[in-house]
């Protein structure tokens, strides 16, 4: 389950509190919601917990800047869950304190942590935090910068997880700094050459690599997510680095041409995976007593997020269909017409029990037609709009029906 923590408000209240992503009193209403539905979904048997990690939320919505934080609070509380930020952005971030904080709570918890990474997209925020070094990929003139930057990092943490020491001469990071010259004047060169690796000082006393600590309590690395929305070029690097992708596409054909553009692309770098094979999908879930009532919580959880915000960013562009004028910006006049949408196109699972059940069957399948392979999708990312939209009982209600009536069918 991957809850955006959200400070819970209408959207009246966010302007009457506003800013309300600093009101004490509300940021601990929300942080007490996210533990409850985190030790309840770790006592249902869900594998892994996530939120996003985004910066400078005045308004109210997503207001986890630090998640890694977040989980060392949460895994003392839980048993068997795992946790996996939804994401970390290392293109705003310096790659080795990413490398340690992850591999910190992977030694805290023994191995109950998963890393995500994603290029990012919030231009406000990723900008600041790195001082113009890689802007967001919403513009085209940035995004083979931040493309570049990002693949840099991600180099630069799997060497600071798998090698004693190492160097790195890279086009946006040096180890050591500035790489030609190496690092002079260190007090501790004795030190490290004689507890260190062997190779991190040179004979001239000159520090020539470095040795990251702590690793990863899991060997070599923990498992990698990359999550992705309108990229499918991230989709097929991570699927040549073994990394899990994790889809928001959710229009049937196209979700099934990605996992299997997925499972070819690794095939080429000799892992012959079945389909859905280290593939997943991020989905809303609304379950009701009653189709009505379930489209009621969709009005009021996915399709008010959807509508109100992630629109503002063209995000609804995914769920264009043959009907759409494709010469007009996709928009919907309120919620419940985006809600409709959402459902049609398979981004939210909606409905009764049974319905919720069969819309689960088809995507484990990777939407398999008559006589086509059916595929056997590894996850299925709750996106929890629930959190902060509906009261903690509601909340409650839904992770327990998810678990007990419709996970037993795929699992």
């Amino acid at each position: 389950m991957f809850a955006m923590p959200t400070i819970p408000a209408t959207l009246k209240e966010r302007k009457a509190l506003r800013p309300i992503g600093r009101n004490t009193e509300r940021y601990q209403m929300m942080l007490e919601e996210v533990r409850e539905i985190a030790v309840l979904a770790d006592e249902l048997g869900y594998d892994a917990f996530s939120t996003t990690e985004h910066h400078l939320h005045s308004e109210g919505g997503e207001v986890m800047p630090d998640p890694i934080t977040l989980y060392a609070d949460l895994a003392v509380r839980t048993q068997n869950i795992h946790f996996y930020p939804m994401s970390i952005v290392p293109t705003a971030g310096d790659p080795i304190r990413i490398a340690e904080s992850i591999a910190l709570l992977d030694q805290l918890t023994k191995g109950r942590v998963g890393a995500t990474f994603a290029r990012g997209y919030q231009k406000r925020w990723i900008q600041i935090l790195s001082q113009g070094g890689s802007t967001s990929l919403v513009d085209a003139d940035s995004d083979v910068r931040n493309r570049e930057v990002y693949n840099e990092h991600i180099d630069v943490i799997l060497k600071a997880w798998t090698q004693d020491s190492w160097d790195h001469d890279g086009k946006h990071y040096q180890v050591p700094f500035p790489y030609g010259e190496g690092i002079k004047g260190f007090g501790g060169v004795d030190w490290t050459r004689d507890f260190g690796s062997e190779d991190e000082v040179d004979a001239d006393g000159v520090i020539r690599k470095i040795g990251v600590t702590p690793p990863p309590y899991q060997r070599p690395y923990p498992p990698i997510w990359v999550p992705y929305t309108v990229s499918p070029a991230s989709m097929i690097a991570a699927a040549k680095r073994g990394f899990t992708c994790i889809a928001t596409e959710s229009r049937p054909e196209s979700f099934r041409a990605h996992a299997q553009a997925y499972q070819a692309a690794a095939k080429e770098q000799g892992r012959d995976l079945k389909l859905g094979e280290l593939f997943g999908a991020t989905r809303s879930v609304c379950i009701g007593e009653t189709r009505e009532e379930a489209f009621e919580m969709a009005v009021r959880t996915a399709a008010y997020e959807w509508h109100n915000y992630f629109n503002k960013f063209g995000f609804t562009e995914m769920w264009r269909t043959a009907e759409d004028d494709p010469n007009t910006p996709l928009s919907f006049p309120d919620e419940a017409a985006l809600a409709k949408r959402l459902i049609e196109t398979r981004q939210l699972l909606c409905g009764t029990v049974d319905d919720v059940r069969r819309q689960m069957e088809e995507l484990h399948t990777c939407h398999a037609g008559p006589g086509e392979e059916e595929g056997q999708l590894d996850w299925m990312v709750w996106q929890f709009f629930q959190q902060g939209t509906v009261p903690l009982d509601v909340q409650k209600r839904q992770l327990e029906l998810f678990a007990e009536k419709v996970l037993p069918a795929v699992r």
